[in-house]
C-alpha cells in the first residue's frame, strides 16, 4: 500500500488510551455505594475494553439480565463521566505513532464501541482530536463491533476503500469486525487483550507489540 491509498483506524480503549484506571475507579465507586470495598485495578484491566458490561461483571458479578443491572450501569456511567480522564492517558508510544502517520500523510481515525457522549470528550480531553479524521462510536450505527458497520462508515467518511484500511485493536472482536469489513487487521499486543490473551488465536493479519512496531510494519516514511 502506498501512503495515499492507506488509512489506519484504531480502537480507542486499550489501543490508544489506557482508560482502565478511571473505568476501574468508577466500578469501585459503585461497589462503595453498596457498602463494598474496592477491588484492585488489576482485576478490572482485562475487562476494560468491554465497557459497563465487563466492568460490572467484575465489580458485582452481575450480567445484563440481572434485575439491578440497568440501575447499576447508570450509576457506573455517572461516576465514569465525572472522571473520564482523571487517570487515563495515551499508551506509551501512541503520540509518536500518530505523529508518524501524520508525517507520512496517512489519514487515521477511531472506531470504538464506547458511546459517543463519552468517546468524544475523552479524545478531546487527551488532546489528540485535531488530526483524527473520523470518530465512530458504538451508538453511531445500529450494530457495534464485532459487526463491521462502524468500520465501513469510517472508511466512507475518510473517503477510502475498506480494502485500503488497516484496523488496529486490542480485542478479538476488533479482528472479527475488521475482517468482516474487508480490512487488514492488526492485534495491538500492548492493550487489555480481554479473555483471550493468546493473540495467535485471533487470526489477525499481523500482531504488533508496541505502537512503534505498527509504524515499522507499515513501512511509513514522511510525505514529500
Amino acid at each position: 500500500m502506498t501512503p495515499n491509498s492507506l488509512c489506519v483506524l484504531f480502537d480507542l480503549d486499550g489501543t490508544l488510551v489506557d482508560s482502565a484506571p478511571d473505568l476501574g475507579y468508577a466500578a469501585n465507586l459503585v461497589r462503595e455505594s453498596l457498602g463494598m470495598t474496592h477491588l484492585p485495578l488489576a482485576d478490572y484491566r482485562p475487562q476494560a475494553s468491554n465497557g459497563a458490561r465487563g466492568l460490572l461483571k467484575v465489580a458485582l458479578n452481575i450480567a445484563m439480565d440481572h434485575p439491578d443491572y440497568e440501575a447499576r450501569k447508570a450509576l457506573f456511567l455517572k461516576f465514569y463521566e465525572a472522571n473520564l480522564t482523571t487517570h487515563s492517558h495515551l499508551f506509551d508510544g501512541v503520540v509518536e505513532m500518530l505523529a508518524a502517520l501524520d508525517e507520512a500523510g496517512v489519514p487515521w481515525g477511531i472506531v470504538t464501541n464506547k458511546a459517543g457522549w463519552l468517546a468524544q470528550p475523552v479524545v478531546e480531553q487527551l488532546g489528540f482530536a485535531t488530526n483524527c479524521k473520523t470518530l465512530i462510536s458504538g451508538d453511531s450505527t445500529p450494530h457495534p463491533k464485532p459487526a463491521p458497520d462502524g468500520l465501513l462508515v469510517a472508511a466512507r467518511k475518510v473517503g477510502v476503500d475498506p480494502a485500503a484500511c488497516v484496523y488496529v485493536g486490542d480485542d478479538v472482536r476488533d479482528v472479527v469486525a475488521g475482517r468482516a469489513a474487508g480490512m487488514r487487521t492488526v492485534a495491538a499486543g500492548w492493550g487489555y487483550l480481554g479473555a483471550e490473551p493468546d493473540l495467535t488465536q485471533w487470526k489477525a493479519d499481523d500482531i504488533v507489540a508496541t505502537p512503534g512496531d505498527l509504524i515499522s510494519l507499515l513501512n511509513l516514511t514522511p510525505a514529500a
